[in-house]
């Protein structure tokens, strides 16, 4: 991240340090309650997103997991060589739980769990056919240094693949904050039973995030090719990017 941005900045290409660091606590808040709120606040669509993205990696395949929570992404994923990464040890020991139990009830090896961040990834280059994000790009520390670190560890051919909140244009994005400052808000306080819930700051990742347009050409910017991005539909409250490592 530049060292000129301030410590509590928040803007569609990173934060400040201090803006960081009070994501990360609000972040490990949602632990016990993640998978119910996001399944309410999608209307149940966040599974079926996760499934499209699972669709882009095939069997045999070295899969890295940036940004992997408490594993509600990962623990599905079956016959590869998996690695999950979290800035947050407290999220990675509900992830290695959660993970490591469903891939022994498949009879598959562990999977490596990696305490680290996006912008620098403690990986070798040209290790992994597909590094996945899930709802986790809108919270980097700094989004052009951490794609830059996920081309480097990516294999020559090898996919990223992004799915997070959608954004295409300001009409679609005032639609969208207002979603997460009425409903997500709502059922966030109604689940935890606490007004002062962690989704209350978790807002402003969306209210700050870019568009598709903004990412896409930073991918590209960075070295990725073949950079495609979209809304899915019918909803619209999602997106996915997908963009390829140059043979």
């Amino acid at each position: 991240m530049s060292s000129t941005r301030d410590s509590e900045s928040l803007d569609r290409d990173g934060m400040g340090e201090d803006a960081w660091k009070e994501l990360m606590d609000n972040l490990e808040a949602t632990i016990p309650v993640y998978d119910k709120v996001n399944s309410i606040v999608t209307l149940g669509q966040d599974k079926k997103w996760r499934r499209n993205v699972a669709g882009f990696i095939d069997a045999g395949m070295k899969v890295l997991e940036v940004g992997c929570g408490p594993g509600t992404f990962s623990e599905n994923l079956q016959g590869i060589d998996l690695t999950c990464l979290d800035p947050s040890e407290a999220m990675l020991e509900v992830a290695r739980q959660r993970v490591g139990k469903a891939r022994a009830e498949r009879g598959e090896s562990e999977a490596q769990f990696v305490q680290g961040v996006a912008e620098e990834l403690p990986l070798p280059d040209n290790t992994f056919d597909r590094v996945c994000c899930l709802f986790s790009f809108r919270d980097f520390h700094d989004k052009r240094k951490g794609l830059s670190e996920i081309l480097r560890v990516l294999k020559p051919g090898g996919m990223l693949i992004i799915c997070d909140a959608g954004k295409s244009n300001f009409l679609q994005g005032l639609a969208g904050r207002i979603w997460m400052g009425t409903v997500v808000q709502w059922v966030a306080r109604r689940v935890t039973k606490d007004k002062n819930h962690p989704w209350k700051w978790l807002a402003k990742t969306y209210t700050h995030f870019g568009t598709i347009s903004h990412y896409r050409k930073m991918m590209r910017e960075v070295g990725f090719s073949n950079v495609r991005g979209r809304l899915y539909w019918p909803f619209f409250m999602a997106e996915r990017f997908l963009a390829t490592k140059p043979e």
